[in-house]
């Protein structure tokens, strides 16, 4: 096969893997040659295909901010992922389990974008200024591959091993925030189940946020006014257990909550 084969390829099994349920084997041991460059573009073939189907961009999400899971995954920066419109779920509204394959959750602290992010080498500074708010967010992850049995261009290519999320209503300005050291807790009724801080992402949310926007000028897709960004875990990710309800405390930010109703059937 030629290189363009092996994209569509590669693709297509991740869209019938998102369709069907049934994970696939990992792409790296399907198609060894392919490397990140590759698995982006993947990424990039099935955004523009939900995008045709009638999806909606509404942001981006950061993942491999742990580094701890860096070094697992032999990388040394993070990676990202589209956000669309039918990801978001209502905060304490049951989130149906056969929409999602191998779930895990993860806290982290959400931003909204007040002002496009499109200027060449955006700073720290650049960041906080177009930051209009932060949210408490919960990510669902999850993954198309089997066992998640994942490498770097695994995740890239299914959008950052993404699925869904859950933010909470109680926005905050980042000059009421100490993001850097803030403390987060998540429960899964009574049980902690994570913890963390905001120095886990990254050493600081904001360096996650900068890096993305960096990314996205340079691949020519700068963030939006508007856009979501979730920058990234503040403590390790927990396997969803079907029925069951997960809450995330993060100090200053309030609490989020995501419920899971029980029924493991696809539709």
């Amino acid at each position: 096969m030629t290189e363009t084969d092996i994209l569509i390829k590669a693709a297509a099994a991740l869209r019938s893997s998102a369709e069907t349920g049934e994970a696939i084997e990992a792409l790296r041991h399907q198609y060894p040659t392919l490397d990140a460059t590759g698995a982006y573009a993947i990424q990039r073939m099935n955004t523009e295909h939900r995008l045709a189907a009638g999806a909606r961009i509404v942001g981006s999400k950061i993942g491999l901010t742990s580094p701890a899971v860096q070094r697992q995954l032999g990388v040394d920066q993070p990676d990202f992922g589209m956000l669309f419109h039918d990801m978001e779920y209502a905060e304490g509204l049951p989130i149906p389990m056969a929409k999602l394959q191998q779930p895990k959750i993860e806290a982290e602290i959400g931003f909204v974008l007040g002002r496009d992010l499109d200027m060449e080498n955006p700073g720290v500074v650049d960041v906080i200024r177009a930051i209009e708010f932060a949210v408490p967010a919960l990510e669902i992850v999850g993954s198309r591959i089997r066992n998640w049995d994942i490498s770097l261009v695994d995740t890239v290519a299914d959008n950052a091993s993404s699925s869904a999320y859950v933010i909470g209503g109680s926005p905050r300005r980042l000059w009421d925030l100490n993001l850097r050291i803030c403390a987060m807790q998540m429960h899964c009724g009574d049980e902690l189940v994570s913890s963390g801080q905001g120095s886990a992402c990254l050493g600081h949310p904001i360096n996650a946020v900068v890096w993305l926007a960096r990314t996205m000028v340079a691949n020519k897709a700068p963030l939006k006014a508007g856009y979501l960004v979730l920058s990234g875990a503040l403590g390790p990710m927990v396997p969803v257990r079907a029925g069951a309800s997960y809450t995330a405390s993060i100090e200053g930010l309030g609490s989020v909550t995501a419920v899971f109703d029980s029924n493991r059937d696809m539709p």
